[in-house]
């Protein structure tokens, strides 16, 4: 997302940020339409994606892209939109943004409040009937949500935040569901993001496990995600090489139990 949104890197960077994830090991890409400026501008993250997988001397069949549909970005800002003849229109877009005849993981982006959850699932179910889908998930959704698009159609993921700072996905217990239910998990900001991403550093506890352990503070953290659920995929956005290299290797990464505990119980203050 961040190779797409407000200051992001130039072009160059980010396919050579794509390239580094993709030489550490990673074989998931997420990505959105809307992970760009405005309506203007949309599908830019996944022409840069589609651009780097071409370039990209790999095999490109062992790379699994999934991307969203249901916001827009009217003026910069974010709205969701999960009418079926939108999300048909979106997919489509997306199916030439990747350059790609069928897309592996179409997710939901987020529940539209105005459109009933199973008309914007049905589109989706339509979608992978016609072969232009290969996998349905959902993004920003509760338990009961999961449930009620499973009625509709396979739910093959859920994708919602997850890290120390907000730990909603395990106290609704969606994570849980998730694991209980072989469902992906797809974590996103599973640093925090932003300014709190910045924080571990200098976090006391991370520090201390990532020296204990001889990884990153980010690796810690990363890897305290991971193991919160047996279906559990971290996806942290890197904007650099040297970030991409180092997150791709927290998958590598197992905590102790002892670390995990600290993590757990450590004081995470997002002032």
């Amino acid at each position: 997302m961040h190779l797409s949104i407000d200051g992001r890197p130039p072009e160059t960077d980010g396919i050579q940020a794509i390239h580094a994830s993709l030489d550490a090991g990673v074989t998931l890409i997420d990505t959105a339409n809307v992970y760009c400026l405005s309506d203007d501008d949309l599908g830019h993250n996944e022409r840069l994606i589609a651009k780097a997988l071409a370039s990209w001397r790999g095999p490109r069949e062992t790379i699994l892209v999934a991307t969203k549909g249901g916001l827009t970005r009217p003026g910069g800002g974010w709205q969701r939109d999960g009418r079926p003849a939108s999300l048909k229109t979106a997919c489509e877009q997306s199916l030439r943004a990747l350059g790609v005849e069928r897309i592996a993981l179409y997710q939901l982006h987020a529940p539209d409040p105005a459109v009933p959850l199973e008309e914007s699932i049905g589109a989706l179910a339509d979608l992978r009937r016609e072969g232009k889908i290969e996998w349905i998930g959902l993004s920003n959704v509760s338990v009961e949500q999961i449930v009620r698009a499973g009625r509709v159609a396979p739910i093959a993921s859920v994708q919602n935040r997850l890290n120390p700072w907000f730990r909603e996905a395990l106290t609704t217990r969606v994570v849980q569901h998730c694991a209980s239910g072989g469902i992906g998990f797809l974590a996103y900001s599973p640093t925090g993001g932003g300014r709190l991403t910045k924080k571990i550093p200098d976090h006391p506890v991370a520090a201390a496990v990532a020296r204990r352990r001889g990884i990153s503070p980010h690796q810690a953290v990363i890897a305290w995600v991971l193991a919160q659920g047996s279906t559990v995929i971290a996806i942290p956005s890197s904007r650099t090489v040297a970030h991409a290299i180092d997150g791709a290797a927290a998958g590598n990464v197992v905590l102790g139990p002892e670390d995990l505990q600290e993590l757990s119980a450590a004081e995470w203050s997002k002032a």
